[in-house]
């Protein structure tokens, strides 16, 4: 999948988290002190990131793993200690050399292999599972379901996703975060319909072997986010 609304929001994304707010983030994803308002992104962010791993099996040994939008690498560093052999990929070369010097010595390096690139790129091979935790969320609905389509087509049990929920307090918390330094600001969030956005899936050819299996609502102060599983109803629960 290449449309030019991906591409075109793909290249700010990768300005933004390699150049603009490289500092803001490599602090947020730390233990360091950061404002109130921040620190409910962190919660928010630590919250969703348990519950995406908690869809996941308990033993992932023997299974393949994409981080699609890895950052700093906390997810793909949980998924490796349960014993998967994770792909890691990020726009951002910042973001990815951060994730290597964080994780250089937990022992994984067989089981992490961080790359910069694009999560669609086909050359990353197949998985078992794919999770893609707030790295869909700045794209429209019809790029989101283009993408997710791109990475059925590698995906043999589960792909994992979050979208910003289309709610009047998103709307508000957006006009508030103007008053974040310019700098700070990433490019738009796209909230998304729950209703609109199932109906897409459910009308894309390439997932017509998915099905939407859960979903979870995270909402910690200026933190809102949905998560959804599609997942392969042949292949079972683990």
């Amino acid at each position: 999948m290449t449309s030019t609304t991906y591409a075109a929001r793909r290249s700010q994304l990768e300005t933004y988290f390699d150049r603009t707010a490289v500092e803001a983030w490599a602090r947020l994803t730390s233990d360091a002190p950061v404002s109130r308002i921040r620190a409910t992104v962190r919660a928010g962010r630590d919250a969703m990131r348990a519950e995406l791993l908690s869809w996941l099996p308990a033993d992932l040994t023997g299974r393949r793993l994409l981080d699609a939008g890895c950052g700093t690498g906390a997810l793909a560093v949980e998924a490796a200690r349960r014993g998967a052999a994770v792909v890691a990929i990020d726009v951002s070369p910042t973001l990815v050399g951060l994730a290597r010097e964080r994780t250089a010595g937990l022992g994984l390096a067989g089981r992490l292999d961080f790359r910069v690139g694009d999560m669609l790129d086909p050359g990353t091979g197949t998985f078992d599972h794919v999770v893609a935790m707030d790295s869909l969320i700045h794209y429209r609905c019809p790029d989101i379901v283009r993408a997710l389509a791109a990475l059925a087509e590698r995906t043999g049990e589960s792909l994992l996703f979050t979208v910003a929920p289309r709610t009047a307090l998103l709307t508000a918390m957006h006009a508030a975060g103007r008053l974040f330094p310019r700098g700070d600001r990433a490019p738009a969030i796209e909230p998304v319909g729950e209703g609109a956005l199932r109906r897409r899936l459910a009308g894309e050819p390439r997932l017509r072997e998915f099905r939407v299996a859960r979903t979870r609502r995270v909402n910690s102060g200026f933190y809102l986010s949905n998560a959804l599983e599609l997942r392969r109803p042949r292949a079972g629960r683990p």
